[in-house]
């Protein structure tokens, strides 16, 4: 196993157990307590990971950008079930943007059943996903890849979304707050964001209920500028109200 591989299950372990010990990694990967230590060492000089006594702790803070290959495996149950009602929604030759979050790939999984859609995505494993979705048009944003993800970025990508109106646009972010909005980690993928709320009729925030009441680096867009939110589980009143107020339909599965 790659070292990088071996650090990225590692994480994918700190996200799911919130902590993780040198010695227990050093069995189950057969590599020495050094080889972790420097492991650990690594995931805390990005941020991702904070070392204690014998071992480390994941670093929670909403600011932190994770690696993609460990978003898309994290709180996996809360994403397919908004996939799912998302998923509902979209009729048989409907035009769409995806942004490039993992809340979005499981999405493009669950609607694969569709016909003759049009998706526009800044997702280089969406584009993968559906590649072999006969009768749709899938068109990709272009733009440079980000470094760490699978999301293309910047002037070419935010041009190209500028240039189109669909019927939905979907997408995620880092984190919800009542008073400074939709915030994510990146401010390319803030950006792309952005553009992609405003291309469409219907704007559909999807995410799980970790990120409410949370402040990331960069605003997306405010409150308003969204048309639905679709989470896993509800919300408590102040954000029920909020919703109501601003005319926001609220989506929960649950």
């Amino acid at each position: 196993m790659l070292a990088i591989e071996r650090r990225n299950e590692i994480l994918s372990k700190l996200q799911e157990e919130r902590k993780v010990v040198v010695s227990d990694l050093s069995q189950q990967y057969n590599v020495t307590e050094e080889t972790i230590r420097r492991d650990l060492e690594k995931l805390e000089n990005e941020g991702l990971a904070k070392k204690t006594y014998g071992g480390a702790v994941l670093n929670e803070s909403f600011n932190t950008d994770l690696p993609y290959t460990v978003r898309k495996k994290a709180n996996v149950e809360s994403k397919q079930k908004i996939a799912e009602a998302i998923a509902a929604m979209i009729e048989d030759g409907d035009h769409l943007i995806l942004d490039a979050s993992s809340t979005a790939l499981f999405i493009a999984k669950r609607m694969k059943d569709k016909k003759n859609i049009t998706v526009i995505t800044n997702s280089v494993e969406i584009l993968l996903e559906l590649s072999d979705r006969n009768g749709w048009k899938i068109l990709s944003t272009g733009g440079r890849l980000k470094e760490g993800g699978l999301a293309l970025v910047g002037y070419q990508a935010e041009r190209m979304v500028s240039t189109f109106h669909v019927d939905y646009a979907i997408f995620s972010c880092k984190g919800m707050d009542l008073e400074r909005g939709l915030t994510d980690a990146n401010e390319s993928d803030a950006q792309i964001k952005k553009m992609i709320v405003k291309a469409a009729n219907k704007t559909i925030l999807a995410v799980d209920h970790s990120k409410f009441d949370r402040i990331s680096f960069t605003q997306v867009c405010e409150l308003s500028e969204i048309d639905m939110v679709v989470t896993d589980k509800e919300p408590d009143e102040s954000w029920k109200q909020t919703f109501l107020s601003a005319g926001i339909e609220l989506v929960c599965p649950e």
